[in-house]
């Protein structure tokens, strides 16, 4: 059995579209996990789950995506689980693509790409294609010359193997991916695997996203003692991210891109090592993604 697991919050307008998009790919032997702490988005799955009792509402307490996947992960009976968001939709052949490298079973682990939806002609939106962009060729060349590299949230499936993971935890799919390596397996990545995601469209959502992803990295850096990604690694790309611009409008966005870049890894330093600010203070509602 394959479980896949939806989290959500206040995500009434566009559940539906999610639970649709795994729908359509016509897997037989599955269940659908729908977990949120609202009324509202448990509301429209519930009217799914009359017509389909493979679909589940699974009512968490509101305490974040961390809680919410543990939660998940003791319900969930499938042997490979599927981890999305209420905010995203996938492609219509995607879970054939992410579920085939399981037959290999050193495979703990699939990343799924995501695909911006947003205007490439608006700043925000250049920046979400540029950014989902170069991570697909690091994934592919990652794998090409066996290197380690980590799952993204918006689609990844694993063997059911994780029991748990802190309720602080801000990236939960980097440290679930750092634990799958930790247990002797390894990662693999479906490009064909599509996952449409709506990036943040004001500057403030932008920043308050990229803190706590890369914040993630950061706290599970302090945890593990592995360094998973950093300003160093990040700056080591600059001349792949300097050479996607098409436009002497996209580059001068490039450049804008870089110096608030290394603005939000100050801030993270700042945040994680000096304040240490807690999970609560951190995960704040991206509003302009919904």
């Amino acid at each position: 059995m394959i479980s896949i697991i939806i989290t959500a919050y206040k995500e009434s307008k566009t559940i539906g579209r999610a639970i649709d998009s795994f729908l359509s790919n016509n897997l037989k032997d599955y269940e659908i996990l729908v977990l949120a702490p609202d009324k509202e988005t448990l509301d429209i799955v519930k009217k799914y789950s009359k017509k389909n009792p493979k679909i589940k509402t699974l009512k968490d307490s509101g305490q974040g995506k961390p809680s919410a996947l543990n939660l998940a992960f003791k319900k969930a009976k499938g042997e490979i689980l599927i981890l999305s968001d209420g905010d995203v939709f996938i492609d219509k052949n995607a879970l054939r693509y992410l579920l085939k490298p399981f037959k290999n079973k050193k495979i703990g682990a699939v990343s799924g790409r995501p695909i911006s939806i947003n205007n490439r002609n608006t700043k925000l939106g250049y920046w979400s294609h540029l950014l989902t962009d170069i991570a697909d060729k690091r994934r592919k060349k990652a794998i090409k010359i066996k290197k380690r590299f980590y799952c993204s949230g918006y689609l990844y499936a694993i063997r059911n193997i994780i029991k748990r993971i802190p309720e602080e935890t801000l990236s939960d799919d980097g440290l679930i991916s750092h634990m799958i390596y930790s247990k002797g397996y390894l990662i693999d990545y479906s490009p064909e695997a599509k996952v449409y995601v709506k990036f943040p469209t004001t500057l403030r959502d932008w920043i308050n996203q990229k803190r706590r992803s890369a914040g993630g990295y950061n706290q599970i850096k302090k945890w593990t003692k592995k360094e998973m990604r950093s300003f160093s690694k990040e700056s080591l790309g600059i001349l792949q991210v300097l050479s996607y611009p098409k436009t002497i409008k996209e580059f001068l966005w490039t450049i804008e891109l870089i110096l608030i870049r290394v603005y939000l890894w100050f801030l993270i330093f700042k945040d994680i090592n000096l304040k240490k600010k807690k999970f609560k203070k951190i995960w704040i509602r991206i509003e302009s993604t919904k």
